[in-house]
């Protein structure tokens, strides 16, 4: 059931311009499936998605680049991560992505491809990578987002 709501959500927020969790719960409601408000809550937490600004000035909650990515390209990309990625952590500002023995770069590559936000740069040893985000805020995000790909 709950993945789901989840694979529900992320196609409304995909095609729908949706800027509060009591809009999202509406639209939820009206697709058959009804929840309470803190369900939506840990739903768009556990999503890891982001609220951002449209060109109009207001805000809307988007889908994170990993997660398009993954649909995307017909599982290469969710194939490379799944099977390279050991565990991922980060500290302040830093996300830490240990591989096994010489996947790093391979995966960081495709991690570069991505285009996730707010990423300064990107480190790849043989078997570890260090991404550098702009806040930790945005450190705790993409550790979400590659939990919730990698399945971790």
């Amino acid at each position: 059931m709950k993945n789901s709501r989840h694979e529900l959500i992320l196609r409304l927020v995909q095609e729908n311009s949706i800027s509060t969790q009591e809009e999202l719960q509406r639209l939820l409601a009206e697709h058959g499936c009804k929840v309470t408000q803190a369900t939506v809550s840990r739903d768009i937490n556990e999503l890891a998605l982001l609220k951002t600004c449209t060109a109009a000035g207001q805000y809307k909650y988007t889908v994170p680049k990993l997660a398009q990515t993954t649909s995307a390209d017909n599982g290469a990309f969710y194939s490379i991560l799944t099977e390279g990625v050991v565990s991922v952590d980060y500290a302040l500002n830093t996300v830490v992505v240990k591989c096994h023995t010489g996947m790093a770069q391979a995966v960081c590559a495709k991690l570069d491809s991505t285009g996730v936000e707010n990423v300064v740069g990107t480190l790849a040893g043989d078997d570890t990578i260090f991404i550098l985000m702009r806040t930790e805020r945005d450190a705790a995000r993409l550790l979400k987002e590659l939990e919730l790909v990698i399945n971790i």
